[in-house]
């Protein structure tokens, strides 16, 4: 394994592949999506600039049955949609400078052969087994119901419209067939519990292994904890087969099964790299997936798909004799002022809304800034993005070559002198390439910019102490204009040498300007005696006009998909409406706002949060089924709605005195209900 621990290592020794979580083939790629994107290509482009062999794919995750009943409410074959799909991810990715080398498809041949390959080995060594299950079917849509697509009364709680394998409000997980009241959540049928045959892989069978490779260095320590839950709980059995109707691929023996789409989507970034080696004559597939390779494989994910990338994924790979990856990089999720993504406020961004408004470099930025090698969740804060883009890269950076070319261009024909006017100074911006290669290695992103940025400054101070602009207006002193100006431009040359990995539009631009073409080795060169080209402005500061237009667009965006029609095409899983009530009993819930005063973790519990709610005259102690969507900090201070005079409830973790109200699809999909500014805690909501 590479020991990537510290500092960047000698140019040319290593060879790399680098992989991104592979994005659903249903919908568009959003804001929250290009985290993960941007990190991984940052950490791409540098390892390209500081001259190793650095190869990035991607694709496409195709298959599935919210893909196959998508399909069908467009009237479109799976296919084809998932074609379309493709072309629009590839677009936002190549538009926001992703530099994807290969970007494909799970529904592929190589892909398809690859599936097969692993399972036939898992099966062929004793890794997979069958058994029969019970599993709800819908009659109407003659399919079994995914756990996701049941919805029914909580087995435990009581609590009704909860998903068929855990339970929102109380935190209980299940089976589907323990839900009372169940129904289908495609049809609203009442589902049938029918047998069926499955087929599972054996994780426990490789528990020792997962429990050395997890500790290894390969995962972040968070990460690495994490899984500790999943050893003290015991591993089990993974069931990876689906029944038809499915989209998919069958399983070579089990005609009418199909692979479950989590086992052959991590599959696709081996797809993906072969699909691109057969493109090639000079890369070998093997040479980076047998057993004894020596590459160097990395994955960059976000912390909601840990489980499948450092247990099943490493165990399929052991089982199967390919290498376990070198290492699986984890991000946070994504919050726009503070809050979660909203749709309302027009901070629920899509790709191509962004780009519609404003520079991709801005964006490309704004993570760098802050992103660091924990998984931490980023806010995009808007105000403090232009500001910090303004500031950065306009008033800092580019403001350097705007002081000095000039003077180049017109008094000296566009040539920088042949002496350095500060050896000293040129000397500390070039020794500070280690540093700043070793943050970049260590995906320390924000630590990096925070370094290039002292940089800048300390250039910036030259040139103000300096006044060249003073110093033009004595002839006598030509030659010291030449060697301040010049040095101005080597400093900022350095600057966008270290920013090439972070807005590589931006540093092309800059190359043409300067005449030159950068690597990281170039940092100890000096354009002595050197040509350069008229100098055009190479970044314009963020037009805060432009944000509020891109939030606008957002709120229309979003409206616009609201509709009925559109809402019957993008929606799989529209609930049926619920028996109906009288108006005296909805008149006896009792809703109040609450101020949250307090919000923590709960031990033991997936998907609970413990709040502490202030609702005027008295405290409550409650616990919210929102801890997917939320972090305990996010919440503490907002105003919210809750059902006051819900009967207490014990349990395991504790008294439960009431219910927050949330809405949403599920998942990390909740949003809690906010009342307007200047209500008060207490106050009834009518």
């Amino acid at each position: 394994m590479a020991d990537t621990s510290t500092t960047a290592q000698t140019k040319n020794s290593r060879r790399i592949l680098v992989t991104n979580a592979l994005p659903y083939a249903n919908g568009p790629i959003h804001i929250g999506h290009l985290l993960g994107y941007i990190q991984a290509d940052i950490w791409v482009r540098f390892q390209r600039l500081y001259g190793n062999e650095c190869h990035f794919v991607c694709a496409d995750d195709a298959h599935g049955t919210p893909i196959m009943l998508k399909a069908q409410q467009l009237g479109m074959t799976p296919e084809a949609m998932i074609e379309e799909m493709n072309v629009a991810h590839q677009r936002d990715f190549a538009d926001f400078a992703v530099s994807f080398d290969n970007y494909y498809s799970t529904h592929s041949p190589e892909n398809r052969e690859l599936a097969n390959l692993i399972y036939t080995r898992l099966r062929d060594s004793g890794y997979i087994h069958t058994r029969v299950i019970e599993q709800l079917y819908d009659p109407e849509k003659e399919m079994f119901l995914p756990d996701r697509f049941v919805k029914g009364t909580c087995p435990d709680c009581g609590a009704e419209d909860q998903y068929g394998d855990n339970c929102d409000v109380c935190g209980a997980t299940y089976s589907p067939t323990d839900l009372k009241n169940p129904r289908s959540a495609v049809s609203g049928a009442v589902p049938e519990l029918r047998e069926s045959e499955h087929y599972f892989f054996d994780l426990p069978a490789f528990g020792d292994m997962l429990k050395a490779w997890t500790r290894s260095g390969s995962l972040q320590p968070e990460m690495a904890n994490k899984l500790n839950e999943w050893f003290e709980q015991g591993l089990q059995q993974w069931d990876i087969s689906r029944d038809k109707p499915y989209f998919g691929f069958e399983i070579p023996d089990a005609p009418g099964k199909y692979f479950y789409v989590w086992l052959d989507a991590p599959i696709g970034y081996m797809s993906s790299f072969k699909n691109y080696c057969e493109q090639r004559d000079d890369l070998n597939f093997d040479d980076f997936w047998r057993v004894d390779s020596d590459a160097e494989v990395y994955h960059f994910i976000g912390k909601d798909i840990i489980y499948f990338h450092s247990l099943f994924w490493p165990a399929m790979l052991k089982g199967a004799n390919f290498r376990q990856p070198t290492s699986v990089w984890a991000h946070g999720f994504i919050t726009v002022n503070g809050t979660k993504m909203s749709k309302s406020k027009g901070t629920f961004i899509m790709a191509r809304t962004y780009l519609d408004h404003l520079d991709p470099e801005y964006l490309r930025y704004y993570f760098a800034a802050k992103l660091s090698s924990r998984i931490d969740d980023l806010d995009l804060n808007l105000t403090d993005f232009a500001q910090r883009v303004n500031a950065d890269l306009v008033g800092k950076v580019v403001n350097i070559a705007s002081r000095c070319a000039g003077f180049i261009s017109k008094k000296f024909a566009g040539q920088l002198s042949p002496r350095i006017d500060d050896e000293a100074m040129l000397r500390d911006f070039q020794a500070a390439a280690d540093d700043i290669a070793s943050a970049y290695e260590n995906r320390e992103f924000a630590k990096a910019m925070r370094d290039i940025m002292k940089l800048a400054d300390c250039a910036n101070e030259y040139i103000a102490d300096k006044e060249p602009w003073q110093l033009a207006k004595d002839e006598s002193k030509a030659n010291e204009v030449h060697d301040v100006c010049s040095m101005g431009i080597h400093l900022f040359r350095l600057l966008m040498i270290y920013l090439t990995p972070v807005v590589p539009a931006l540093s092309n631009d800059a190359q043409a300007f300067l005449n030159d073409k950068f690597t990281w080795d170039s940092v100890q060169q000096t354009l002595t005696s050197h040509n350069i080209n008229k100098f055009k402005a190479l970044m314009q500061r963020v037009p805060t006009e432009k944000i509020e237009a891109m939030l606008e667009a957002s709120k229309e965006n979003n409206s616009a998909a609201a509709t009925p029609a559109a809402v019957a095409q993008a929606k799989v899983n529209i609930e049926p409406i619920a028996a109906e009530i009288e108006f005296d009993d909805f008149a006896k819930v009792d809703l109040r706002v609450a101020r949250i005063e307090n919000a923590e973790h709960v031990e033991g519990a997936d998907k609970l949060l413990k709040l502490t709610l202030d609702i005027g005259d008295q405290k409550r102690q409650v616990f919210a089924g929102i801890k997917a969507a939320y972090q305990p900090e996010q919440l503490i201070g907002q105003l919210t709605v809750m059902v006051a005079n819900l009967k207490p409830r014990k349990m395991r973790f504790g008294m439960s005195e009431g219910m927050v109200l949330a809405a949403g699809p599920g998942g990390s999909e909740i949003y809690i209900l906010n009342p307007q500014d200047g209500a008060q805690p207490g106050q009834r909501v009518m």
